[in-house]
Protein backbone atom coordinates (compact mmCIF):
# COMPACT_ATOMS: atom_id res chain seq x y z
CA UNK A 1 0.00 0.00 0.00
CA UNK A 2 3.30 2.40 0.58
CA UNK A 3 3.22 2.71 -3.19
CA UNK A 4 -0.42 3.44 -3.64
CA UNK A 5 -0.03 5.78 -0.59
CA UNK A 6 2.90 7.91 -2.66
CA UNK A 7 0.90 8.03 -5.91
CA UNK A 8 -2.15 9.61 -4.20
CA UNK A 9 -0.74 11.86 -1.47
CA UNK A 10 -0.89 15.79 -1.89
CA UNK A 11 -2.67 14.88 -5.29
CA UNK A 12 -4.67 17.97 -6.38
CA UNK A 13 -7.92 16.75 -7.37
CA UNK A 14 -10.87 18.65 -9.93
CA UNK A 15 -14.47 17.04 -9.55
CA UNK A 16 -16.56 17.67 -12.30
CA UNK A 17 -19.62 16.07 -13.06
CA UNK A 18 -19.18 13.44 -16.30
CA UNK A 19 -21.96 15.61 -18.47
CA UNK A 20 -19.31 18.26 -18.57
CA UNK A 21 -16.71 15.74 -19.20
CA UNK A 22 -18.05 13.60 -21.87
CA UNK A 23 -20.81 13.67 -24.58
CA UNK A 24 -23.38 11.30 -23.93
CA UNK A 25 -25.63 10.07 -26.46
CA UNK A 26 -28.73 7.65 -26.92
CA UNK A 27 -28.06 4.80 -29.43
CA UNK A 28 -30.59 4.81 -32.18
CA UNK A 29 -33.36 2.02 -33.32
CA UNK A 30 -32.65 -0.28 -35.60
CA UNK A 31 -35.16 -2.06 -38.47
CA UNK A 32 -34.87 -5.44 -37.51
CA UNK A 33 -35.20 -6.55 -41.37
CA UNK A 34 -31.67 -4.94 -42.12
CA UNK A 35 -30.20 -7.91 -39.38
CA UNK A 36 -27.73 -9.83 -41.68
CA UNK A 37 -26.25 -13.73 -40.94
CA UNK A 38 -23.06 -12.13 -42.14
CA UNK A 39 -23.38 -9.05 -40.98
CA UNK A 40 -19.87 -7.14 -40.04
CA UNK A 41 -20.74 -4.69 -37.08
CA UNK A 42 -22.60 -6.17 -34.06
CA UNK A 43 -25.64 -4.64 -32.87
CA UNK A 44 -25.49 -4.04 -29.16
CA UNK A 45 -29.24 -2.56 -27.85
CA UNK A 46 -29.27 -2.94 -24.37
CA UNK A 47 -25.40 -2.89 -23.70
CA UNK A 48 -24.43 -5.66 -22.94
CA UNK A 49 -25.67 -9.10 -25.71
CA UNK A 50 -25.16 -8.76 -29.16
CA UNK A 51 -28.76 -8.88 -30.93
CA UNK A 52 -27.66 -9.95 -34.35
CA UNK A 53 -25.25 -7.85 -37.16
CA UNK A 54 -25.99 -5.29 -39.54
CA UNK A 55 -23.59 -4.18 -42.54
CA UNK A 56 -23.67 0.00 -40.86
CA UNK A 57 -22.03 1.00 -37.28
CA UNK A 58 -23.14 4.46 -35.81
CA UNK A 59 -20.38 3.82 -32.79
CA UNK A 60 -16.31 3.83 -32.85
CA UNK A 61 -14.18 1.12 -31.56
CA UNK A 62 -13.10 1.51 -27.76
CA UNK A 63 -16.49 3.10 -26.84
CA UNK A 64 -18.14 2.85 -23.35
CA UNK A 65 -22.18 2.08 -23.21
CA UNK A 66 -24.12 1.98 -20.64
CA UNK A 67 -27.92 -0.19 -20.64
CA UNK A 68 -30.72 2.65 -20.50
CA UNK A 69 -33.55 0.25 -20.27
CA UNK A 70 -34.86 -3.23 -19.36
CA UNK A 71 -33.57 -5.75 -16.62
CA UNK A 72 -30.32 -4.58 -17.99
CA UNK A 73 -30.23 -1.14 -17.33
CA UNK A 74 -26.89 0.57 -15.55
CA UNK A 75 -25.07 -2.27 -16.73
CA UNK A 76 -21.60 -0.19 -17.69
CA UNK A 77 -19.41 -2.14 -20.34
CA UNK A 78 -16.91 -1.24 -23.03
CA UNK A 79 -17.00 -1.97 -27.05
CA UNK A 80 -13.43 -2.92 -28.19
CA UNK A 81 -15.18 -2.51 -32.27
CA UNK A 82 -17.06 -0.73 -34.20
CA UNK A 83 -20.91 -1.58 -33.50
CA UNK A 84 -24.94 -0.50 -33.60
CA UNK A 85 -25.91 1.05 -30.69
CA UNK A 86 -29.19 0.30 -30.27
CA UNK A 87 -31.88 2.70 -28.84
CA UNK A 88 -32.29 1.68 -25.27
CA UNK A 89 -28.32 2.79 -24.64
CA UNK A 90 -26.22 5.59 -23.51
CA UNK A 91 -22.67 5.57 -24.89
CA UNK A 92 -20.15 8.19 -23.18
CA UNK A 93 -17.40 9.78 -25.10
CA UNK A 94 -14.50 11.89 -23.72
CA UNK A 95 -15.20 15.98 -24.38
CA UNK A 96 -12.30 16.70 -26.79
CA UNK A 97 -12.23 20.18 -24.78
CA UNK A 98 -11.11 18.04 -21.68
CA UNK A 99 -8.86 16.18 -23.18
CA UNK A 100 -6.94 19.79 -24.56
CA UNK A 101 -7.10 21.97 -21.70
CA UNK A 102 -5.84 18.96 -19.41
CA UNK A 103 -3.11 17.62 -21.75
CA UNK A 104 -4.38 14.11 -21.10
CA UNK A 105 -4.51 11.46 -23.51
CA UNK A 106 -7.92 10.43 -25.07
CA UNK A 107 -7.35 6.64 -24.87
CA UNK A 108 -6.21 6.72 -20.97
CA UNK A 109 -9.08 9.31 -19.75
CA UNK A 110 -11.71 6.86 -22.00
CA UNK A 111 -10.58 4.42 -19.08
CA UNK A 112 -10.66 6.00 -16.56
CA UNK A 113 -14.79 6.85 -17.03
CA UNK A 114 -14.98 3.35 -17.92
CA UNK A 115 -13.31 2.06 -14.36
CA UNK A 116 -15.42 5.20 -12.42
CA UNK A 117 -18.56 4.29 -14.24
CA UNK A 118 -18.15 0.44 -13.42
CA UNK A 119 -17.42 1.71 -9.60
CA UNK A 120 -21.03 3.18 -10.18
CA UNK A 121 -22.61 0.67 -11.56
CA UNK A 122 -24.79 -0.56 -8.62
CA UNK A 123 -26.01 3.29 -7.94
CA UNK A 124 -27.25 3.12 -11.50
CA UNK A 125 -28.70 0.12 -11.26
CA UNK A 126 -30.24 0.84 -8.08
CA UNK A 127 -31.61 4.11 -9.84
CA UNK A 128 -33.94 2.65 -12.45
CA UNK A 129 -37.53 4.60 -12.24
CA UNK A 130 -40.72 3.49 -13.81
CA UNK A 131 -43.53 1.30 -13.53
CA UNK A 132 -43.32 -1.00 -16.79
CA UNK A 133 -39.74 -1.11 -18.10
CA UNK A 134 -37.31 0.42 -16.03
CA UNK A 135 -34.98 2.75 -16.91
CA UNK A 136 -31.78 5.14 -16.11
CA UNK A 137 -32.27 8.82 -16.80
CA UNK A 138 -29.36 11.10 -18.70
CA UNK A 139 -29.42 13.03 -15.87
CA UNK A 140 -28.72 10.63 -13.27
CA UNK A 141 -26.12 9.36 -15.43
CA UNK A 142 -25.00 12.92 -16.10
CA UNK A 143 -24.45 13.95 -12.34
CA UNK A 144 -22.08 11.24 -11.40
CA UNK A 145 -18.89 13.01 -10.06
CA UNK A 146 -15.16 12.53 -12.31
CA UNK A 147 -11.92 12.91 -10.43
CA UNK A 148 -9.73 15.16 -12.53
CA UNK A 149 -6.01 14.37 -11.35
CA UNK A 150 -2.10 15.13 -12.85
CA UNK A 151 -1.69 13.54 -16.10
CA UNK A 152 0.65 11.13 -14.70
CA UNK A 153 -1.09 10.46 -11.65
CA UNK A 154 -3.91 9.55 -14.13
CA UNK A 155 -2.05 6.90 -16.36
CA UNK A 156 -0.93 5.17 -13.35
CA UNK A 157 -3.99 5.03 -11.95
CA UNK A 158 -5.45 3.96 -15.34
CA UNK A 159 -2.94 1.40 -15.63
CA UNK A 160 -2.98 -0.22 -12.04
CA UNK A 161 -6.50 -1.09 -12.73
CA UNK A 162 -6.25 -2.19 -16.37
CA UNK A 163 -3.96 -4.99 -15.07
CA UNK A 164 -7.01 -6.28 -12.90
CA UNK A 165 -9.64 -5.93 -15.86
CA UNK A 166 -6.99 -7.10 -18.38
CA UNK A 167 -6.20 -10.72 -16.20
CA UNK A 168 -10.11 -11.27 -15.65
CA UNK A 169 -10.95 -11.00 -19.08
CA UNK A 170 -8.24 -13.49 -20.36
CA UNK A 171 -9.39 -15.99 -17.21
CA UNK A 172 -12.66 -15.45 -18.58
CA UNK A 173 -11.79 -16.63 -22.35
CA UNK A 174 -9.98 -19.13 -21.48
CA UNK A 175 -13.48 -20.67 -19.92
CA UNK A 176 -14.78 -20.13 -22.82
CA UNK A 177 -12.46 -21.34 -24.77
CA UNK A 178 -12.55 -24.15 -22.87
CA UNK A 179 -16.47 -24.67 -22.59
CA UNK A 180 -16.39 -24.34 -26.49
CA UNK A 181 -14.17 -27.19 -26.81
CA UNK A 182 -16.35 -29.72 -24.92
CA UNK A 183 -19.12 -28.75 -26.81
CA UNK A 184 -17.48 -29.24 -29.80
CA UNK A 185 -16.52 -32.84 -29.09
CA UNK A 186 -20.04 -33.25 -27.55
CA UNK A 187 -21.74 -32.67 -30.62
CA UNK A 188 -19.15 -34.46 -32.62
CA UNK A 189 -19.44 -37.71 -30.49
CA UNK A 190 -23.23 -37.82 -30.71
CA UNK A 191 -23.30 -37.09 -34.52
CA UNK A 192 -25.01 -39.77 -36.61
CA UNK A 193 -21.81 -39.72 -39.22
CA UNK A 194 -19.77 -40.48 -36.21
CA UNK A 195 -21.80 -42.88 -34.36
CA UNK A 196 -22.23 -44.75 -37.58
CA UNK A 197 -18.32 -45.00 -38.16
CA UNK A 198 -17.98 -46.63 -34.36
CA UNK A 199 -21.10 -48.66 -34.91
CA UNK A 200 -19.55 -49.95 -37.96
CA UNK A 201 -15.99 -50.82 -36.78
CA UNK A 202 -15.40 -54.31 -36.98
CA UNK A 203 -12.81 -53.54 -33.68
CA UNK A 204 -16.34 -52.36 -31.46
CA UNK A 205 -19.20 -55.30 -31.51
CA UNK A 206 -18.05 -56.85 -34.59
CA UNK A 207 -19.11 -54.12 -36.32
CA UNK A 208 -21.96 -54.13 -39.19
CA UNK A 209 -24.47 -51.76 -37.08
CA UNK A 210 -26.22 -49.07 -38.10
CA UNK A 211 -27.39 -45.98 -36.26
CA UNK A 212 -31.30 -46.04 -35.98
CA UNK A 213 -33.11 -42.56 -36.39
CA UNK A 214 -35.54 -42.45 -33.97
CA UNK A 215 -37.93 -40.31 -32.18
CA UNK A 216 -37.40 -39.14 -27.83
CA UNK A 217 -41.39 -40.71 -27.81
CA UNK A 218 -40.53 -43.92 -29.36
CA UNK A 219 -37.70 -44.66 -27.07
CA UNK A 220 -39.31 -43.42 -23.58
CA UNK A 221 -41.99 -41.62 -21.85
CA UNK A 222 -42.88 -37.97 -20.87
CA UNK A 223 -44.25 -37.42 -17.89
CA UNK A 224 -45.65 -33.99 -16.73
CA UNK A 225 -45.07 -32.41 -13.24
CA UNK A 226 -47.24 -31.32 -11.66
CA UNK A 227 -47.89 -28.80 -7.56
CA UNK A 228 -45.31 -28.05 -5.22
CA UNK A 229 -44.80 -24.31 -4.60
CA UNK A 230 -41.91 -22.87 -2.73
CA UNK A 231 -44.15 -22.50 0.55
CA UNK A 232 -44.41 -25.97 0.38
CA UNK A 233 -40.47 -26.44 1.15
CA UNK A 234 -39.24 -28.16 4.26
CA UNK A 235 -35.43 -28.32 6.16
CA UNK A 236 -35.93 -32.30 5.62
CA UNK A 237 -38.70 -34.84 4.95
CA UNK A 238 -39.26 -36.21 1.72
CA UNK A 239 -37.18 -35.05 -1.40
CA UNK A 240 -38.34 -33.11 -4.03
CA UNK A 241 -37.04 -30.59 -7.34
CA UNK A 242 -38.67 -27.46 -8.34
CA UNK A 243 -38.26 -26.80 -11.90
CA UNK A 244 -36.63 -23.34 -11.09
CA UNK A 245 -34.23 -25.04 -9.23
CA UNK A 246 -33.23 -27.00 -12.31
CA UNK A 247 -31.47 -23.47 -13.90
CA UNK A 248 -29.75 -22.39 -10.69
CA UNK A 249 -28.80 -25.06 -8.48
CA UNK A 250 -28.03 -28.46 -10.31
CA UNK A 251 -25.77 -29.48 -12.86
CA UNK A 252 -25.50 -32.37 -15.44
CA UNK A 253 -26.26 -35.20 -12.83
CA UNK A 254 -27.26 -35.09 -9.30
CA UNK A 255 -28.03 -37.58 -6.58
CA UNK A 256 -29.18 -35.32 -3.87
CA UNK A 257 -32.38 -33.04 -3.19
CA UNK A 258 -31.82 -29.07 -1.74
CA UNK A 259 -35.51 -29.23 -1.16
CA UNK A 260 -38.04 -31.20 1.02
CA UNK A 261 -41.60 -31.76 1.70
CA UNK A 262 -44.19 -33.29 3.62
CA UNK A 263 -45.57 -36.52 3.27
CA UNK A 264 -49.20 -35.23 2.71
CA UNK A 265 -47.48 -33.00 -0.25
CA UNK A 266 -45.47 -35.64 -1.54
CA UNK A 267 -48.22 -38.04 -2.04
CA UNK A 268 -50.06 -35.68 -4.34
CA UNK A 269 -46.72 -35.40 -6.73
CA UNK A 270 -45.76 -36.82 -9.32
CA UNK A 271 -42.88 -39.12 -8.96
CA UNK A 272 -39.58 -40.01 -10.74
CA UNK A 273 -37.17 -42.79 -9.99
CA UNK A 274 -33.72 -43.56 -10.81
CA UNK A 275 -32.11 -42.48 -14.10
CA UNK A 276 -35.05 -40.75 -14.90
CA UNK A 277 -34.18 -37.18 -16.57
CA UNK A 278 -35.92 -34.01 -15.49
CA UNK A 279 -36.40 -31.15 -17.85
CA UNK A 280 -37.78 -27.64 -17.04
CA UNK A 281 -39.61 -26.66 -19.84
CA UNK A 282 -40.40 -22.58 -18.92
CA UNK A 283 -37.39 -20.67 -19.04
CA UNK A 284 -37.22 -16.68 -20.38
CA UNK A 285 -35.22 -17.50 -23.06
CA UNK A 286 -35.36 -20.26 -26.29
CA UNK A 287 -31.65 -20.94 -24.95
CA UNK A 288 -32.42 -21.94 -21.56
CA UNK A 289 -35.50 -23.95 -21.78
CA UNK A 290 -35.18 -27.80 -22.15
CA UNK A 291 -32.25 -27.70 -19.45
CA UNK A 292 -32.01 -31.28 -17.98
CA UNK A 293 -30.82 -33.15 -15.02
CA UNK A 294 -30.45 -36.55 -14.91
CA UNK A 295 -31.33 -38.25 -11.53
CA UNK A 296 -29.33 -40.84 -10.20
CA UNK A 297 -30.52 -41.04 -6.46
CA UNK A 298 -32.01 -44.69 -5.52
CA UNK A 299 -34.83 -42.91 -3.75
CA UNK A 300 -38.35 -41.63 -5.64
CA UNK A 301 -38.74 -38.30 -5.76
CA UNK A 302 -41.37 -35.56 -6.48
CA UNK A 303 -41.15 -32.99 -9.07
CA UNK A 304 -42.96 -29.87 -9.96
CA UNK A 305 -44.91 -28.22 -12.55
CA UNK A 306 -43.42 -26.68 -15.37
CA UNK A 307 -41.36 -29.64 -15.79
CA UNK A 308 -41.30 -33.39 -17.11
CA UNK A 309 -39.99 -36.60 -16.25
CA UNK A 310 -38.47 -38.72 -19.46
CA UNK A 311 -37.88 -42.28 -18.59
CA UNK A 312 -36.31 -44.65 -21.21
CA UNK A 313 -34.52 -48.14 -21.18
CA UNK A 314 -31.83 -46.73 -23.24
CA UNK A 315 -28.65 -45.15 -21.56
CA UNK A 316 -30.46 -41.73 -19.98
CA UNK A 317 -27.19 -40.01 -19.78
CA UNK A 318 -26.73 -40.69 -23.65
CA UNK A 319 -30.56 -38.90 -24.10
CA UNK A 320 -29.52 -36.31 -21.89
CA UNK A 321 -26.19 -35.57 -23.41
CA UNK A 322 -28.07 -35.71 -26.79
CA UNK A 323 -30.19 -32.88 -25.01
CA UNK A 324 -27.59 -30.34 -24.89
CA UNK A 325 -26.00 -30.25 -28.70
CA UNK A 326 -26.81 -28.38 -31.25
CA UNK A 327 -29.33 -30.84 -33.01
CA UNK A 328 -31.59 -30.84 -30.16
CA UNK A 329 -31.41 -26.87 -30.14
CA UNK A 330 -32.55 -26.64 -33.81
CA UNK A 331 -35.50 -28.84 -33.09
CA UNK A 332 -36.53 -27.41 -29.91
CA UNK A 333 -36.27 -23.61 -31.44
CA UNK A 334 -39.06 -24.84 -34.21
CA UNK A 335 -41.23 -26.06 -31.36
CA UNK A 336 -41.08 -23.67 -28.57
CA UNK A 337 -44.12 -20.94 -27.67
CA UNK A 338 -44.28 -17.46 -26.08
CA UNK A 339 -42.03 -14.44 -25.97
CA UNK A 340 -41.93 -12.91 -22.99
CA UNK A 341 -41.89 -16.62 -21.25
CA UNK A 342 -40.45 -19.58 -23.44
CA UNK A 343 -42.43 -22.99 -23.17
CA UNK A 344 -41.74 -26.72 -24.68
CA UNK A 345 -44.22 -29.11 -24.35
CA UNK A 346 -43.68 -32.88 -23.90
CA UNK A 347 -45.67 -34.03 -27.00
CA UNK A 348 -43.53 -31.90 -28.85
CA UNK A 349 -40.17 -33.19 -27.66
CA UNK A 350 -41.92 -36.68 -27.94
CA UNK A 351 -41.45 -36.37 -32.21
CA UNK A 352 -38.43 -35.29 -31.76
CA UNK A 353 -35.81 -36.97 -33.72
CA UNK A 354 -32.36 -38.52 -31.93
CA UNK A 355 -29.76 -40.61 -33.65
CA UNK A 356 -29.78 -44.06 -31.47
CA UNK A 357 -26.51 -45.98 -31.38
CA UNK A 358 -26.61 -49.91 -30.04
CA UNK A 359 -26.73 -49.53 -26.14
CA UNK A 360 -23.20 -50.42 -26.26
CA UNK A 361 -21.91 -47.74 -27.81
CA UNK A 362 -24.42 -45.00 -25.85
CA UNK A 363 -22.44 -46.76 -23.26
CA UNK A 364 -19.03 -45.90 -24.97
CA UNK A 365 -20.33 -42.35 -25.22
CA UNK A 366 -21.41 -41.32 -21.82
CA UNK A 367 -18.02 -42.78 -20.33
CA UNK A 368 -16.20 -40.86 -23.01
CA UNK A 369 -18.66 -37.20 -22.11
CA UNK A 370 -18.33 -38.13 -18.68
CA UNK A 371 -14.34 -37.62 -18.81
CA UNK A 372 -14.70 -34.11 -20.33
CA UNK A 373 -17.30 -32.99 -18.73
CA UNK A 374 -15.65 -33.79 -15.05
CA UNK A 375 -12.46 -31.96 -16.70
CA UNK A 376 -14.82 -28.95 -17.16
CA UNK A 377 -16.33 -28.90 -13.81
CA UNK A 378 -12.49 -29.14 -12.64
CA UNK A 379 -11.96 -26.07 -14.88
CA UNK A 380 -15.25 -24.34 -14.23
CA UNK A 381 -14.45 -25.01 -10.40
CA UNK A 382 -11.07 -23.56 -10.19
CA UNK A 383 -11.23 -20.51 -13.07
CA UNK A 384 -14.62 -19.06 -11.69
CA UNK A 385 -13.08 -18.92 -8.08
CA UNK A 386 -9.63 -16.83 -9.50
CA UNK A 387 -12.07 -14.89 -11.72
CA UNK A 388 -13.86 -13.58 -8.44
CA UNK A 389 -10.93 -13.49 -6.46
CA UNK A 390 -9.55 -11.00 -9.23
CA UNK A 391 -12.51 -9.18 -9.44
CA UNK A 392 -12.53 -8.39 -5.64
CA UNK A 393 -8.73 -6.94 -6.07
CA UNK A 394 -9.77 -5.02 -8.86
CA UNK A 395 -13.16 -3.77 -6.98
CA UNK A 396 -10.83 -2.71 -3.37
CA UNK A 397 -7.88 -1.16 -5.89
CA UNK A 398 -10.45 0.77 -7.44
CA UNK A 399 -12.05 2.40 -4.60
CA UNK A 400 -8.76 2.88 -3.07
CA UNK A 401 -7.73 4.48 -6.08
CA UNK A 402 -10.53 6.47 -7.57
CA UNK A 403 -12.02 7.70 -4.38
CA UNK A 404 -8.48 9.30 -3.12
CA UNK A 405 -8.07 6.88 0.35
CA UNK A 406 -4.74 7.72 1.66
CA UNK A 407 -4.01 6.16 4.98
CA UNK A 408 -7.69 5.51 6.15
CA UNK A 409 -9.32 9.11 4.73
CA UNK A 410 -11.36 8.99 1.97
CA UNK A 411 -12.10 11.94 0.22
CA UNK A 412 -14.75 10.93 -2.14
CA UNK A 413 -16.96 12.88 -3.92
CA UNK A 414 -20.62 11.91 -4.77
CA UNK A 415 -23.88 13.41 -4.99
CA UNK A 416 -26.45 12.81 -1.83
CA UNK A 417 -28.11 10.92 -3.65
CA UNK A 418 -25.17 8.24 -4.25
CA UNK A 419 -24.22 8.12 -0.84
CA UNK A 420 -27.39 7.14 0.28
CA UNK A 421 -28.18 5.25 -2.06
CA UNK A 422 -24.60 3.51 -1.37
CA UNK A 423 -25.43 3.56 2.30
CA UNK A 424 -28.84 2.06 2.18
CA UNK A 425 -27.34 -1.10 0.21
CA UNK A 426 -24.88 -1.95 2.61
CA UNK A 427 -27.19 -2.03 5.17
CA UNK A 428 -29.70 -3.86 3.69
CA UNK A 429 -32.17 -0.78 3.63
CA UNK A 430 -32.96 -1.17 -0.15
Amino acid sequence: MRKMDELLKNEKVEWRKLGEVSIISKGKQFNKRDMLEDGEYPVINGGISVSGYIDMFNSEENTITVSQGGASAGFVNFIEQKFWLGAHAFSVIPDDDIIKNYEYEYDCFNRLLFHILKMNQIYLQDSKVGAGIPSVSKNELSNIEIPLTSKNTQEKIVKTLDKFTNYVTELQAELQARTKQYEYYRNLLLSEEYLNKLSENPEILGGGYRVKLTTLGDIGSFTRGNGLQKKDFLLKGNPVIHYGQIYTQYGFETDKTIAFVSDDVFSKLKKAKYKDILIATTSENIEDVGKAVVWIGYEEIGFSGDMYSYRTTENSKYIAYYFQTTEFQKQKERKVTGTKLIRIHGDDMAKFSISLPPIEIQNKVVDILDKFQSLLSDTKGLLPKEIEQRQKQYEYYREKLLTFDIEGETIPRQTDRQTDRQTDRQTGNI
